[in-house]
């Protein structure tokens, strides 16, 4: 059928939304789904649902096998031995796979191949879509909810949700107020351990991300980005009133205040409001006797 295609002339089935082109329709319409969200085929037992029904039937093996194999110290149990003894190490410590470039050790062989790959520069795993590719299927299946929309981590207390069990795990700290990561210097603690790292390079005076342009350092990616514009020209951000532009998502907040009539802050004395955050700051100096200049 496929081969017909090149005598009739006739074009193949091909994806409204990114124009890839496949042999059959079947193909298509699985390729779709990424795109959709679309998921069919649902497990009777626990309701998970799954694009292809491959995946289902694979799925459902998880419930149909019984589990032999418990650990003797938490008690969980696995269909079969060789998982039980991986995850025996865990209450063991026991690493015995040792990669040959860095000597890092891991607990099972699959955890070494996927770290293998950060010094091969292999990626097996690649996206439909737009053919992006991973060294590790997880990431390819988070990614591909970037195309699709969906959002398969969700929070318990305010049903937001997320594409990455990382950041849900992050968001649920709102929630219990939970600070696990503590600066050694001035015992600040954060929920996150980026929001850390980054506030440790005020104590260390660090700083990694280097403008090539004009050689300026900064101790925050998001920072270099944001400056980088003064160079480029770029202004992202666009005031749907009147159009102007701006190199920053804040100024471009505090600016549409101007359209709202909206005054955010507040002075405490006198309760004159303002517009941007640095006139109530020039503001406060009338207070407190302070020169403007």
């Amino acid at each position: 059928m496929t081969h017909n295609r090149t005598h009739s002339g006739e074009r193949p089935p091909t994806c409204g939304v990114c124009n890839k082109a496949f042999n059959c329709r079947s193909h298509l319409i699985r390729h779709q789904r990424l795109h959709s969200g679309e998921r069919p085929y649902k497990c009777e037992v626990c309701s998970k649902a799954f694009r292809n029904q491959s995946n289902l039937i694979q799925h459902q093996r998880i419930h149909s096998v019984e589990r032999l194999y418990s650990c003797e110290v938490c008690s969980k149990a696995f269909r079969n031995q060789r998982y039980l003894k991986n995850h025996r190490r865990i209450h063991s410590g026991e690493h015995p796979y040792t990669c040959a470039v860095c000597n890092k050790a891991y607990s099972c062989q699959t955890s070494l191949i996927r770290h293998q790959r950060l010094h091969s520069g292999e990626r097996p795993y690649k996206c439909e879509v737009c053919s992006k590719a991973f060294s590790d299927q997880s990431n390819l299946v988070q990614h591909q909810c970037i195309h699709s929309g969906e959002r398969l981590y969700s929070c318990e207390v305010c049903s937001k949700a997320f594409r990455d069990k990382r950041y849900l795990k992050k968001h649920r700290r709102i929630h219990s107020g939970e600070h696990p990561y503590t600066c050694a210097e001035c015992n600040k603690a954060y929920s996150c351990q980026n929001s850390l790292i980054r506030h440790q390079r005020l104590h260390s005076g660090e700083r990694p991300y280097k403008c090539e342009v004009c050689s300026k350092a900064f101790s925050d990616k998001s920072n270099l980005i944001q400056h980088q514009r003064i160079h480029s020209g770029e202004r992202p951000y666009t005031c749907d009133m009147c159009n102007k532009t701006f190199i920053r998502k804040n100024y471009l907040i505090a600016h549409q205040c101007i359209h709202s009539g909206a005054r955010p802050y507040s002075c405490e004395v006198c309760k004159r409001a303002f517009c941007y955050q640095s006139s109530l700051l020039n503001h406060r100096r009338i207070h407190s006797g302070a020169h403007l200049y």
